[in-house]
């Protein structure tokens, strides 16, 4: 793991937040006060609740044993998997997020493999091939750069035995940005006493501000990822099959969901003959 010199205690958005529109600077995002409050705006228990064995199901269905969490953040999803028996390898671009997702896996008898890595340049960081890459928690749309979202897709695709299945999701930004914010909060940030809501979105950006008990407030800047160009991008670099599901289901209307779980297959499927 490496070693936090300092913890940054205030973010940084300049005299122009809604200007900041830049992949890279997640990492100064997730700044130590902010990653202190995550497991509070998550609550794991109310969020596995709300899951159930969805993720665990579809990875099982697949035979899939050994999974490269992408996303890692505080280690939820890491630590729920190891629990499940699987063979986990956990990576995120934020060494606050490691470091956190470590201390959750001792407390709860794991030891994290953990590594601090760039999407764009995964598999200069990251060895062997998975049966399965998992993205959750939104954190695709910390990509502004659309050179930034294939290379990353690329790179999800690479790590990826010829039959292996990428998990990816987002907030259903299309509801968004075509009818306004609304949001039940009953799945992803299911901490009753956080409020999380945007503060400014245009086709550009969703800044989210995360207000909790205490009176402190964070921010995120995002990119608002339509779900139709999210599948798109998915088949140009080589993902055979998309399946994607509203907040745990197969069948919803299209505005309903808070957030869209793309199952995406890599396994190659021939054209059938007319």
């Amino acid at each position: 793991m490496p070693e936090l010199k300092e913890r940054d205690t205030e973010q940084n958005y300049g005299e122009k937040p809604t200007e900041v529109r830049d992949t890279d600077k997640y990492v100064e995002e997730y700044i130590g006060g902010f990653v202190d409050k995550w497991d509070e705006l998550i609550d794991w228990k109310q969020r596995a609740d709300a899951e159930g064995r969805f993720f665990i199901e579809k990875l099982k269905e697949r035979g899939a044993k050994r999974i490269l969490d992408v996303a890692t953040g505080t280690g939820f999803h890491s630590i729920s998997l190891l629990n499940e028996g699987f063979d986990v390898v956990s990576a995120d671009g934020s060494p606050e997020m490691l470091s956190k997702a470590f201390a959750n896996g001792r407390r709860q008898g794991h030891i994290l493999r953990t590594a601090q890595a760039d999407w764009r340049w995964l598999n200069q960081d990251i060895y062997g091939r998975f049966d399965a890459v998992i993205c959750l928690g939104n954190s695709f749309t910390h990509l502004f750069n659309e050179n930034d979202r294939r290379k990353a897709l690329a790179e999800f695709y690479a790590a990826l035995r010829h039959d292996g299945v990428l998990i990816l999701d987002q907030r259903n930004y299309d509801a968004i940005l075509d009818n306004g914010f609304s949001s039940k909060h009953s799945y992803y940030y299911c901490g009753d006493q956080v409020k999380a809501e945007p503060e400014h979105v245009d086709e550009g950006l969703a800044r989210f501000r995360y207000d909790f008990p205490d009176g402190s407030s964070y921010y995120l800047n995002m990119f608002p990822l339509r779900k139709t160009y999210v599948t798109g991008l998915m088949q140009q670099v080589g993902f055979q099959s998309i399946t994607t599901y509203g907040d745990f289901k197969e069948t919803y209307k299209h505005e309903e969901p808070d957030f869209f779980i793309h199952v995406a297959e890599k396994k190659y499927q021939p054209e059938q003959s007319s």
